[in-house]
C-alpha cells in the first residue's frame, strides 16, 4: 500500500509516517524503483499500536524499544514491565496533579475570601502571605509532568479535531 493510502486508512499525515521510518517505528517500508514507499499490511497495525502507546504516555523512544521487528515475537517480559511502570509513572502524576489540585482550590478560596474593606492590592499581598508559608511538598508538580501533561492535552486535542473533521459534511 502507498504512504497517501497509509495515511488515509490511519489519520495520520504523510510526514508523520515518514517520520516514524525515519526514526525507526516503521521498519518494513520498501521502495519500488520509482522511490515510492509501499507499506506491508501490517503497517496499519503497528501504527495503531503506537498512536495507542503515545495516548497512553509512552514516548517514542520507549515505544521504539518494546515494539518488535516482527509483530509475531513480543518480548512478554519487558512488555509487562513497561506496562507496569507506566501504570505506576500515571498514578504518580495523578497524586501530584491532585495537590496542586487541591492547592489551587485552597487559593482561589483564600482570593475569593477578601475581605470588603481591602483592596485588590493587599489583597493579593495577603494571599501570596499566606502561600509562602505554606509547607513545600504542597507544591509537588514537576516541570516533566507539565510537559506530560501538554504533551497529552495536545494529542488529545488533535485528535478530537480529526474526529469533528471526519463527522462534519
Amino acid at each position: 500500500m502507498k504512504i497517501g493510502e497509509l495515511a488515509r486508512q490511519t489519520g495520520l499525515t504523510t510526514s508523520k509516517l515518514r517520520f516514524y521510518e525515519r526514526i525507526g517505528l516503521l521498519k518494513t517500508v520498501d521502495r519500488r524503483s520509482n522511490g515510492y514507499r509501499t507499506y506491508p499490511p501490517q503497517a496499519e497495525l503497528i501504527l495503531g499500536l503506537i498512536t495507542m502507546a503515545q495516548r497512553a504516555g509512552f514516548t517514542l523512544d520507549e515505544i521504539r524499544t518494546l515494539l518488535p521487528a516482527d509483530l509475531k515475537h513480543w518480548d512478554h517480559d519487558a512488555l509487562m514491565n513497561a506496562l507496569t511502570r507506566k501504570i505506576a509513572d500515571i498514578e504518580a502524576l495523578q497524586a501530584r496533579l491532585a495537590q496542586s489540585k487541591t492547592h489551587l482550590l485552597r487559593l482561589v478560596t483564600d482570593i475569593q475570601a477578601r475581605p470588603d474593606d481591602m483592596d485588590c492590592a493587599a489583597n493579593a499581598h495577603r494571599v501570596l502571605t499566606n502561600v509562602l508559608m505554606e509547607p513545600p511538598e504542597n507544591l509537588d508538580v514537576t516541570p516533566d509532568d507539565v510537559r506530560l501533561l501538554d504533551s497529552t492535552d495536545r494529542r488529545l486535542s488533535v485528535s478530537r479535531r480529526r474526529s469533528k473533521k471526519a463527522v462534519s459534511p
